[in-house]
Formats: structure tokens, sequence, C-alpha cells
């Protein structure tokens, strides 16, 4: 078909979420003309910016909730994903945790198949973003647009946990992204002064000026169109129905992440053949691994009653609540300026050397999308899992863009997986009876203290209270092999000018949270696309440069 765009750009980045913002900045600093497309709203809400009320937009128009098929390993239940839709996507609905993973998760996605992909490849890019309140080199950045610090909010019940943790013998670290990653203690977060630092807020808002960037909200991304083995314009509806059609000079790039990414492929004929014929899908481009290998961190929660009414509980209303957010806006301090999943640590619970398991702990008593929390204060423990040996898939629906997802998580299929939650719920009890916690908690909720000892009854606890900890990843991973979706420099492979940067080319899943390695991919995408452009290298990677760059704007609060 002929393809008749209304407008016409270098670039067209799909996705204005963790990665957008960044390949769209960086672009744009670097001089080329760039249209963001977000299907979500700006993100203009002060639920955004202040850290601990991230919760509150779960479920509202700035998420996308997606439903799992029922999950045979897990219960026979429906699994809920949380994704960010507004601008900054998952950098500004999430925990705010700032992790890497370990160099033998990058040097196994080097070895398997992805060369540039290594430790020593990524390093100096996670460095380059980071603009670190307290930690310095070689690790870690001063100068970048992403502001990484201190929890300014330790609640009690949290410095009872790491407490807790140092008496049954876990060592302590104040570094997670640091020489070792085993330990406990507080989590370093991207926020700045009391406030979330999201990417649309850190690369994003110091390009927002600039003639050369566009960004549309409420655009949902239809489809890619390709032309002669060449990606050349994406469509998409604006939330008033009216249809658009951008093409790109350049190259398009794909950053919906990995729930929507391989949706768009194979809305646009770009996947499994036998499953875009099934729903009368014209094959542009057979690429059989899309939508394969999906992955995901699971954590299932132990519950303690706290003897005193000082948790997150979220039912302060009237004079307390007032309390808490004119504090906040006077000070960016107390209770708001909380993560809320303060602190946490890592442990190997196999001896193989690098941590299998990592705690996200919240000084208040969660349940899921799906799930009311336990009543009343408390404190929750989740064990997660950090490289899951179960596997997914995610497809089409129906032929219809604004349907849903079919989604197989695959969730718990592996049994390894179950043993290493399992061994997770027996060291969080461990902590919940250590002296520091006890001082604290009156009683064990859940699992019982007669669940915690039985094998069989762990298990089934597992499988029936396990949740998604919103990291979905590889459905359209790196590689060289007949199964990869893109190539070592996020090329969509046998297609020109289409690239993919989000958490769906992860070959697998780092050990923690996914939002920096995210961001880290971006960045290459970045530098990949910029390299044989005139003065590219002259692009500014600091705040004050980029300050510069972009006027008045810069990155100011």
């Amino acid at each position: 078909m002929t393809i008749r765009p209304h407008e016409t750009f270098d670039h067209v980045v799909v996705g204005g979420g963790s990665a957008g913002c960044v390949v769209a900045a960086r672009l744009a600093l670097a001089g080329r003309s760039v249209l963001l497309l977000e299907a979500g709203p700006p993100d203009d809400t002060w639920f955004v910016r202040m850290p601990a009320t991230f919760v509150r937009l779960i479920g509202t128009a700035r998420t996308w909730v997606y439903r799992t098929e029922p999950q045979p390993h897990a219960g026979a239940r429906t699994l809920y994903v949380p994704q960010g839709r507004t601008l900054g996507g998952g950098s500004s609905v999430n925990a705010m945790v700032y992790m890497r993973g370990t160099p033998s998760d990058y040097d196994g996605w080097r070895d398997a198949g992805c060369p540039g992909w290594g430790w020593r490849d990524v390093l100096p890019v996670f460095v380059r973003s980071e603009c670190n309140q307290r930690l310095g080199a070689p690790l870690h950045g001063n100068q970048g647009l992403l502001h990484v610090s201190d929890p300014r909010h330790r609640h009690p019940l949290c410095r009872a946990f790491v407490a807790a943790a140092r008496e049954i013998g876990l060592p302590g670290n104040d570094d997670f992204n640091g020489e070792r990653q085993d330990g406990v203690g507080f989590y370093q977060t991207t926020t700045f002064r009391g406030r979330r630092d999201s990417t649309a807020s850190s690369f994003l808002r110091a390009v927002r000026d600039r003639a050369n960037l566009s960004v549309r909200t409420g655009a949902h991304v239809l489809r890619v169109h390709c032309e002669a083995g060449r990606a050349r314009a994406a469509a998409w509806r604006a939330d008033d129905g009216s249809e658009h059609v951008a093409a790109a000079r350049s190259e398009i790039v794909l950053a919906a992440g990995a729930l929507a990414t391989p949706k768009i492929l194979q809305l646009s004929g770009i996947g499994p053949g036998p499953a875009l014929q099934r729903f009368g899908i014209p094959v542009v481009h057979e690429l059989p691994g899309v939508g394969e290998n999906f992955q995901d961190h699971l954590e299932v929660g132990v519950y303690g009653r706290s003897r005193r009414a000082h948790s997150l509980a979220g039912n302060d209303t009237g004079v307390r609540a007032l309390w808490h957010g004119l504090r906040w806006f006077a000070t960016r301090g107390g209770l708001l300026s909380s993560n809320v999943v303060e602190c946490g640590g890592f442990v190997d619970t196999r001896g193989e050397g690098r941590p299998d398991l990592q705690f996200h702990v919240l000084p208040v008593l969660v349940g899921d999308v799906d799930r009311e929390p336990h009543p009343g204060h408390g404190l929750s423990i989740n064990p997660c899992f950090l490289r899951p040996h179960s596997r997914g898939r995610v497809g089409l629906s129906s032929p219809d863009p604004m349907e849903p997802i079919r989604f197989d998580g695959g969730y718990l299929s592996a049994q390894e997986d179950v043993d290493t939650l399992v061994r997770g719920v027996r060291l969080a009890h461990r902590i919940l009876r250590a002296p520091a916690m006890q001082r604290l908690v009156s009683a064990e909720l859940e699992p019982s203290a007669t669940q915690a000892f039985d094998a069989a009854a762990v298990e089934a606890y597992v499988r029936q209270r396990a949740k998604t900890v919103y990291h979905p990843a590889g459905t359209c991973r790196m590689g060289a092999d007949a199964l990869a979706v893109v190539d070592a420099r996020l090329r969509v492979r046998g297609l020109a000018g289409l690239r993919i940067a989000d958490a769906s080319v992860m070959p697998a899943l780092p050990g923690g949270n996914t939002n920096a390695p995210t961001i880290m991919i971006a960045e290459r995408c970045a530098q990949f696309l910029l390299e044989g452009v005139p003065d590219a290298s002259a692009v500014p990677d600091t705040v004050a440069a980029a300050r510069g760059a972009a006027g008045t704007m810069g990155v100011a609060r």
C-alpha cells in the first residue's frame, strides 16, 4: 500500500515511557527532529511527583493493567501486571528503586549472542546517565540527567528489618550497585530533593522547549507501516478518534514495553506467520520469536502485625492527611517522601556465588490488584526470585488494536522458581522472629507459623499468593539465533528502519529492578542511531550541558 503521512520527522519514537523519553531526548539534543507518541495522558499530577502516592495511580488512566490467562501453576489464578501509561511510563508510577543487577547478568547477555553487551560495555552507560547524590566514580556518575539519591524517609519498621536481618547473619550493604550486591540496607531511589525523578522529569524535561521535538499524548499507536523491506511510518489514533500517520526519514523506535511492543509488531504483520494469519493479518515480515520468551519477577508476601499504628497504612484522613501533604509541599520531607519500598536486600540462597533472591520490604500491609490487604498496620516482607526459569508468551486476541492482548505468563511453571520463593518465605520468617523485629511486631499474620515450617504448606502458599513485581521482559529478545527479534544493535532482524529499545529486548532478566537497565538500553539505542550523524559526538551528557542546550527548561525543580 502507498503510505500518505500527515507529518514527517527524522525519527518516530513509539512509547513515552522510561525508555522512550530517553531516546527522544538524546536524539533531540543531537539536533534530530523527533516525534514522541504516548498513549496515556501527561504526567501532570501530584500523585506522580510525590514518591509515596504512586500506588494511587494503579488502575487509573495513567496505567495499563494487563491480565494473564488463568495460570495453571499459580492456583489457576489470573495475575495482573500494571504498566505505566503516561509520560515517563514505569518511571512515573514505580517504586523508584535504582538497581542495575550484577556484572554476570550482562556478561550472560554477551555470551548468549549479544556482543557489546557485557558488563564492561554497559557500565559506562549506567555511569553516564546517573547523577548520584552520594556515590561517585568509578561505579557511579554525578553529572548525568537521572538523579539517584538516598531515601529521605526511613520508617522504623524498615530500620527494624535491616537490624533484624543483620542479627540473623546477613551483611549490611549501603550500595547495592557497588562492588557486591548481597546484603541488606536501604535502597537508593530515582528521586531528587524528596521528589520523583522519572525520565519525563529528567531527560524529557531537558528538551521539551526544543522546536525539533514534538510530543503527543493520548496517541494510541495502531501499527507500523512497512514498504519494500523497511519500516516507513507509524499510524496512531488520538483520543478524539481521529487517525494519523507519521513517517520517519531515518528510523522508527519501538519503546512501548514488553507487553505492548510485541502487540504493535504483530498488528503490523511482523511476527509468527501462522498466528498472524489466524487473524487475517498479512505477514509483512516473519519473525517467530515475537511475543515469546516472556519472563517476570514474582514475589510472595510474609506479613507481620505492628504493635503500634505507625505503618504507611494509607488510611490517614482529615487532619493527618492534610498534615502529611502540607509537610511534603513545604519541605519535600516526611511520610510522602517515602518511596514505600524503602529497604530490602539480596541473598544467595543456593550458594552459587551471586544472589538469587531479593527482598522488597514495605512498612505497610499490602495486597494485590485483585486482593485487599490485611486490615490495620504492619509490615510486608516480600521475597522475590531474581532469575526466573519459567517462560510465557504474548500474542493477539484480535486484529483490533484496541482489544487486549492474549497473555500467558507461564508463571511458576518451573519448579526452580517455586523452590526459590519457598526458601525466601522461610528466610523472611527468620527475620520476622529476630529480636529487632519482635520489638515492633506483635503477630505473624500470613503465612502462619504452622505453614512456615511445613514444606508442602509453604509451596501451596507460594502458588496461591505469589504476585508479579511488574517487571515484564524478554518478548522481543536480542540475539543471533532464529528466535531472536533484534540484533546486538537493537535493529529488528531482517527489516530496515526499525529498532526496539525497552525491556522486551532483554535476553534474560537482570538480578534486580528493571528501570535502570531499561534506561541503559535506551541510552545505547540512541548511541547506535546517532553513529555517523554529524556533530553527534557533541551531544551534551550532563545536567548543566542539557540546560544550556534546552534553554531555560533544563531539569530545574
